[in-house]
C-alpha cells in the first residue's frame, strides 16, 4: 500500500510585523497565530512546514496587468500615491491603505499559493494549507477588499497551466468571492461556490447569479448558524461537487462568518467550518486549502489552528496546551471586544456549537442553486 504523505504548511515571518495600520480590521496577527499556536499544540513538526517565496512580478502578470503592478510597487517604494493612482487602482483609503509591505505582503501571499499548487501537482503532498492566500476581491487591474493581489486566481490558473482540467473553488468567507468568481465565470475548467452573507459588501452574488454559468451562489440570512451551514452542505455544496467531480479542491476559509467576528452577522462556530472542511475534503483527490478573511484575532488563530489540525485528521476539540494558552494571552486588539475579553478565548480551541432552525430563506436558497 502507498504511504500516506502528510499534510504540508506554507507561512512565512513577513505577517508576524506586518499591518495594514493601527485603526484598520487587518491591524491583528493571524497567520503568525495560526502557526504559534500550531506549534505549541504539537501539531505543526518541521518537517511539514515550509517557508514560502514572494512571488516574481512574471508570476503576478499571469492575472494582473502590468501597470496596476508597477504602481503597487511604486506605492510601496514611496509610501504615497498621488490622486490619480490612487482612483485608478482602489490604493490609499481606509479599505486598501499604504502600508509598509503592501508590494511584498500580497505578492508573499501570492507565493504561498502558487507553491502549494506545485507542491500538490509534483505529488509531495495530496493537500497542502496555506492559510495566506485567501485574498480573493483583487481584479486584475484594482484592489478590493483588503486584497491587492488575488492568491486564489492566480494559484487556479497556475493548475490550470499545468494541465489540470477541473477545479472546484469553495468560498466560506463571509464575503461573496467575487474576484475569483469573475475571473473563472465562463470556463468551464473551474465551478466556484460562494456561501456568503447576503447584503453585505461587496453586494454581489444572488442565489440566482451564475456569472457566466460556472458559478454557484449562497447567500445566507444574518444569524445563519451551525445547522443552516450544515444543511446548505449536505444539500447544495456536496451534490455540485461530486457532480463536477473535480481534480483538485481549493478550499476559501475565512473566518469572518463566526459569530464573534466584527465584520459580519453570521453565527457560526468554528466547529461548524471544521466540519465543512472536513465534509469537502473527499470531493477530490488533492486539496488546496487558504485562508480569508477574519478580524478577531482569537477567533481567526483558534479557527485556523482547528482547521490545520482538521487536515491532519487530529480532532481539535480538545483544550489547549500551556503554551498555547500562552499564545492567546498574548494577543491584544484595539476593538471594544478585546478590551476585556472573555476567558474562553484563552482556555479553548473550539467553539460551543450554535444550532438552529433551518430557515425557509435558506432552503429557498438551496432550491434555486440547485435547480
Amino acid at each position: 500500500m502507498p504511504v500516506s504523505r502528510p499534510p504540508l504548511f506554507i507561512g512565512g515571518e513577513i505577517y508576524r510585523g506586518s499591518t495594514y495600520g493601527a485603526k484598520h480590521p487587518l491591524a491583528i496577527p493571524r497567520i503568525s497565530t495560526v502557526i504559534d499556536l500550531s506549534r505549541a499544540m504539537g501539531w505543526l513538526p518541521d518537517a511539514v512546514y515550509r517557508d514560502t517565496h514572494v512571488a516574481s512580478e512574471a508570476e503576478i502578470a499571469r492575472f494582473h496587468s502590468a501597470d496596476y503592478i508597477a504602481a503597487l510597487r511604486r506605492a510601496e517604494a514611496e509610501q504615497r500615491v498621488d490622486v490619480e493612482t490612487g482612483a485608478r487602482y482602489n490604493l490609499g483609503k481606509m479599505e486598501n491603505p499604504i502600508f509598509a509591505e503592501m508590494y511584498r505582503r500580497p505578492a508573499t501571499s501570492v507565493g504561498s499559493t502558487l507553491q502549494a499548487a506545485r507542491l500538490l501537482l509534483a505529488g509531495e503532498a495530496d493537500v497542502v494549507y496555506a492559510p495566506a492566500g485567501g485574498t480573493h476581491h483583487a481584479r486584475a487591474g484594482r484592489a478590493s477588499g483588503f486584497c491587492y493581489f488575488n492568491a486564489p486566481v492566480l494559484g487556479i490558473l497556475d493548475l490550470l497551466d499545468q494541465g489540470v482540467e477541473r477545479v472546484l473553488y469553495v468560498d466560506l468567507d463571509a464575503h461573496h468571492g467575487d474576484g475569483v468568481e469573475e475571473a473563472f465565470a465562463d470556463d468551464d475548467r473551474v465551478l466556484t461556490i460562494s456561501v456568503h452573507e447576503d447584503g453585505r459588501w461587496p453586494y454581489t452574488g444572488k442565489a440566482d447569479d451564475r456569472a457566466g454559468g460556472m458559478a454557484r451562489n449562497l447567500p445566507m440570512p444574518p444569524g445563519f448558524n451551525d445547522s443552516e451551514m450544515a444543511c446548505v452542505m449536505r444539500e447544495a455544496i456536496l451534490p455540485l461537487g461530486r457532480a463536477f467531480a473535480p481534480q483538485i479542491l481549493m478550499i476559501q476559509t475565512g473566518a469572518d462568518a463566526l459569530a464573534e467576528d466584527p465584520l459580519s452577522r453570521l453565527e457560526l462556530s468554528n466547529r461548524a467550518l471544521w466540519d465543512a472542511v472536513a465534509d469537502l475534503l473527499p470531493l477530490a483527490p488533492k486539496t488546496l486549502v487558504v485562508g480569508g478573511g477574519g478580524y478577531n484575532p482569537w477567533s481567526v488563530g483558534r479557527c485556523w489552528a482547528g482547521i490545520w489540525a482538521v487536515l491532519n485528521g487530529v480532532d481539535p476539540v480538545t483544550a489547549p496546551t500551556a503554551e498555547a494558552e500562552a499564545v492567546l494571552r498574548r494577543l491584544t486588539w484595539q476593538r471594544a471586544a478585546g478590551r476585556n475579553p472573555p476567558e474562553h478565548w484563552f482556555t479553548t480551541l473550539a467553539d460551543d456549537r450554535r444550532p438552529g432552525p433551518v430557515r425557509d430563506e435558506v432552503r429557498r436558497v438551496i432550491d434555486t442553486i440547485i435547480s
